[in-house]
């Protein structure tokens, strides 16, 4: 399982940084193509860290996109 959390991090990071529109265009189309009526099995983390993020948007505390790039470019200087 920890290989599959790793490789699914991989992913995210490379799909973060890639200013590829046509990548992350056929990236999501593969998704698309692969969803199914299967339900989502959410772990106890997940929910948990689902609710934070509830409490947090109803508390106001949010990072606009363009502050985000912001702080990040001054974290990776």
């Amino acid at each position: 399982m920890e290989s599959l959390d790793n490789l699914k991090n991989r992913l995210i990071d490379r799909i973060m940084v890639s200013e590829n529109e046509k990548l992350l265009e056929a990236l999501e189309s593969i998704l698309n193509s692969t969803e199914t009526e299967e339900r989502l099995a959410l772990n106890s983390y997940h929910i948990e860290m689902l609710l934070m993020s509830e409490k947090d948007i109803e508390n106001g505390n949010l990072f606009s996109e363009a502050n985000l790039i912001k702080v990040d470019s001054e974290w990776m200087d």
